[in-house]
């Protein structure tokens, strides 16, 4: 088990994180919030790039600051801004990569094609990466993230710049890499992790404001999530979440407190809707 236990992180007077507290075992962990509340903080603490003020981390009840490289040995790394040597091919870079890590040469002929086959850059292991694209560049991240077969993934901010395409690509590798390790995975883009998160962390005021199954952060919104093609006749205070065009009339999704209006349909929520109603003082 990997804990976080009352870490709090300060830069002088500045305070980026105060008295979290998380337990990981398994399965995918989304750590959901906007930028700039800290996610890249703990990020950074659970790989070692950044310590705590106060508080401690602890892999399997050591704290991961004693236990050092054995520590490093078991995470894989994606940071927020992963670059390459775009001339070399995916294969050159990856072996590489596995000499800077320690690994020996025959275990590291036997993993890179292996991994290369599982991001599904196989059939251009060779090819100088100069032209490839932003989403081929982050399955090359997820490759070296996994080069030690690594017990905790940590992802932060992975499919930034992603089209859709390679973001549904990405999610399902990710569902499958989950399957024997935590995975955790630093985002602000809901769809990111609504499907194969297993559990959903939000963060707001540089504290833990839940840690939930994401049904179970639905369920806080239970009840005060409606749509209508009538705002106009809406008598009361909303907070309006979003709208789409249905019939060539715009229909708008919104929360309220007070019980269900008459011009209006309640409808079930989703992790969009808290994120929006959550972060309302932040998101534009």
């Amino acid at each position: 088990m990997l804990l976080v236990d009352r870490v709090t992180k300060t830069y002088g007077s500045f305070t980026a994180l105060e008295d979290i507290t998380i337990a990981f075992t398994g399965g995918v962990y989304g750590l959901l919030s906007p930028n700039g509340s800290g996610k890249t903080t703990l990020i950074k603490m659970l790989a070692t790039l950044l310590f705590p003020t106060s508080g401690s981390i602890l892999w399997d009840g050591m704290d991961i600051g004693r236990l050092g490289e054995r520590y490093r040995e078991i995470i894989g790394y994606l940071p927020q801004h992963f670059g390459v040597y775009k001339n070399q091919s995916p294969r050159q870079f990856l072996h590489y990569l596995a000499a800077l890590k320690g690994m020996d040469r025959a275990a590291a002929a036997r993993k890179v094609p292996e991994l290369l086959e599982l991001v599904s850059l196989g059939n251009v292991k060779d090819v100088k990466m100069r032209k490839f694209s932003g989403g081929m560049i982050q399955r090359i991240g997820i490759a070296q993230a996994l080069l030690n077969d690594p017990r905790i993934l940590i992802l932060d901010e992975p499919t930034a710049g992603l089209d859709p395409k390679e973001r549904v690509r990405f999610r399902n590798l990710i569902s499958e890499l989950s399957k024997d390790r935590i995975v955790i995975l630093s985002t602000h883009i809901v769809s990111d992790i609504e499907t194969i998160a297993n559990r959903v962390i939000m963060l707001k005021d540089r504290r833990l404001l839940c840690n939930d199954s994401p049904s179970g952060i639905c369920r806080t919104l239970g009840g005060k999530v409606f749509e209508t093609r009538e705002m106009d006749a809406i008598g009361q205070p909303v907070f309006p979440l979003s709208q789409r065009q249905e019939d060539g009339r715009t229909v708008v999704r919104f929360v309220c407190e007070t019980g269900c209006p008459a011009a209006a349909r309640p409808v079930e929520p989703n992790l969009e809707d808290v994120f929006l109603y959550v972060y309302r003082d932040q998101v534009m």
